[in-house]
């Protein structure tokens, strides 16, 4: 995954510039149909039931020498009442609704989503290092 332009900046003013950085108390996953790209300009879903889910990770943990943090839980997005489009990205927000971008990425599989259907991550399934 990618860090974004917000989060970026906020982190490196914080480690040295000693500019704090208020983190956020709850982490939210946002679903696109476009890339979200380091300037947050992506296309989120939207309608037909669709809303961010909170996400709680792992403690870091080196994979293959790389610490890496993963979702603990499964992520479950509620039942689509209307067509949400080719989902192929995915982005790590700071708020249910509007917020900031944090980490993004392309999805490993996109999938479409349409009316009646659910889609949802596996525990583990979305995971974020620092290489």
């Amino acid at each position: 995954m990618n860090v974004s332009n917000y989060l970026a900046i906020a982190l490196l003013n914080q480690v040295f510039r000693n500019t704090n950085y208020t983190r956020p108390t709850t982490l939210y996953i946002a679903l696109y149909t476009s890339n979200p790209t380091a300037a947050d300009t992506g296309q989120e879903v939207t309608g037909g039931a669709y809303a961010r889910q909170a996400v709680v990770f792992t403690p870091p943990a080196a994979v293959n020498g790389v610490y890496t943090i993963k979702n603990s839980a499964e992520i479950p997005y509620p039942v689509a009442t209307a067509t949400w489009g080719q989902l192929t990205h995915l982005g790590i927000r700071d708020a249910v609704t509007d917020g900031n971008l944090l980490y993004y990425g392309a999805l490993t599989d996109p999938k479409s989503i349409l009316t009646n259907d659910i889609f949802k991550f596996s525990v583990g399934q979305v995971s974020i290092d620092l290489s």
